[in-house]
């Protein structure tokens, strides 16, 4: 593992600028050539997330609504609860100035990326329909890019594998249960492989039972548990509320520290934001085309506003009130990382019982997680293949959730990193080659 980890760590300083350029220079040209366009119609994407312009003949699997919340579920989870703290531990405070930049710029990118997915579906080996990068790729730019497309696809077989998820569920559960004080007499190590191959069995119920599964688990579980997750946040807040001004007044003074003591300078707290940014939201990433790819729409704009929704939802709520409660309660002083740091935040700020209620919020969001990337690590492995060889990727991702669990943090993080990173490059490419495409349907779509 060790021989892995600095083979990723010494990779990943080459994947640092091209990220940058295309996630934040490519994104920040989306927002200027877009014309504050999906800002503007915001409204009008929450009255098609709830239903009021559905068509009942379109084509697709799910709902928008369905769509959304899979897509949610995949990215409101432990990168919310987790990743922030990582991201604070590794960067101060200021590193959420540019986690927020980066989702404002996202957004953007998102409803491009996912209008896409909707114009340039196709269908694979089982004829079924289908959208994501892999398609607005081939079929949009052409057969001559499908080499950006096929690298795409092998970077997602590494890159949507839960294993974030499965580690830091494992860490909270160490951290809040403690084994060693239960009946059960096992090392620390023999409880990682225990928590991890109870995950991979309860994941495996609901992936394979397909798409329409999933997006129906997601649906139900992810709407609660945000809810829950904020309410407990609130009252954090409103138990704490003369130090939310201080909080916040601390990320934007830190975020122009170029004193920083971080990696890199300020430099490395921007890198840092954007990484955290991308892991919380994977705005850019293409993952999300792939799942409101299956929505029930033939408008492409309509899809791609509702899409937006998600790194609003995800980055500047969720992740937001996170950082807040993390900094209020001194937890981001401490000598830890991860989900370890938000769980003493949370026991700081609760009663003692904090840590007890958000175990079992991360429960929730790390099940959603897990059963939502697996099918992103599908589709890949079908393009790359055939729709009856991509099932198989399921058994490999059961198996990766055990290994993960007994996996260090920094390797796992290393590796996501890596993963992002690399598939944000074709995915970029080829969101900014058919942005005119995206402008030319949004001008018909708002004339009717």
């Amino acid at each position: 593992m060790n021989v892995l980890n600095d083979f990723i760590k010494k990779a990943l300083p080459f994947t640092e600028w091209p990220m940058f350029i295309l996630l934040i220079g490519g994104g920040l040209f989306l927002v200027f050539y877009s014309k504050f366009l999906p800002y503007r119609f915001f409204g009008h994407a929450i009255a098609i997330t709830a239903g009021k312009y559905n068509d009942k003949t379109a084509k697709g699997d799910v709902s928008s609504f369905q769509a959304l919340s899979a897509a949610v579920a995949a990215t409101v989870g432990l990168g919310n609860i987790s990743g922030v703290a990582i991201a604070i531990h590794d960067g101060g405070p200021g590193v959420v100035f540019w986690i927020w930049m980066t989702a404002l710029i996202g957004m953007c990118i998102k409803f491009y990326s996912c209008s896409l997915s909707i114009m340039y579906r196709g269908t694979d080996s089982d004829g079924k329909l289908q959208g994501g990068p892999m398609f607005y790729i081939t079929k949009g730019l052409g057969e001559k890019a499908r080499p950006l497309a096929i690298f795409f696809a092998i970077c997602g077989l590494f890159g949507f594998l839960g294993v974030f998820t499965a580690n830091q569920f494992t860490e909270t559960f160490m951290s809040v249960v403690e084994p060693s004080d239960t009946l059960f007499e096992m090392s620390d190590v023999n409880w990682k492989w225990t928590i991890g191959l109870i995950l991979a069995l309860i994941t495996s119920f609901v992936i394979f039972g397909g798409l329409t599964k999933i997006a129906k688990v997601a649906s139900a579980i992810v709407p609660f548990m945000v809810a829950v997750y904020l309410v407990a946040v609130i009252v954090v807040m409103v138990l704490n509320s003369s130090q939310i001004l201080p909080s916040l007044k601390m990320i934007i003074t830190e975020a122009w520290n170029f004193k920083t003591v971080v990696t890199g300078g300020f430099w490395g707290l921007v890198i840092i934001g954007i990484r955290r940014a991308m892991f919380s939201n994977e705005a850019g990433l293409g993952s999300a085309p792939m799942y409101h790819g299956q929505s029930k729409t033939d408008n492409p704009i309509k899809e791609g506003l509702v899409a937006m929704l998600g790194p609003f939802i995800d980055t500047i709520l969720v992740c937001t009130f996170t950082a807040i409660v993390i900094i209020l309660s001194g937890a981001y002083l401490e000598d830890s990382s991860g989900i370890v740091m938000t769980l003493s935040a949370f026991e700081t700020t609760l009663f003692g019982y904090g840590d007890d209620l958000l175990m079992v919020i991360v429960t929730a969001f790390a099940l959603s997680t897990l059963f939502t990337y697996s099918y992103y690590g599908v589709k890949c492995l079908s393009f790359l293949t055939n729709a009856k060889i991509g099932k198989f990727y399921n058994w490999y991702f059961v198996i990766m959730i055990i290994f993960a669990a007994v996996a260090s943090l920094d390797l796992v993080k290393n590796l996501i990193d890596l993963s992002y990173a690399l598939m944000v490059i074709p995915n970029m490419i080829a969101v900014l080659l058919l942005a005119p495409r995206v402008n030319t349907a949004a001008k018909e779509y708002f004339k009717n």
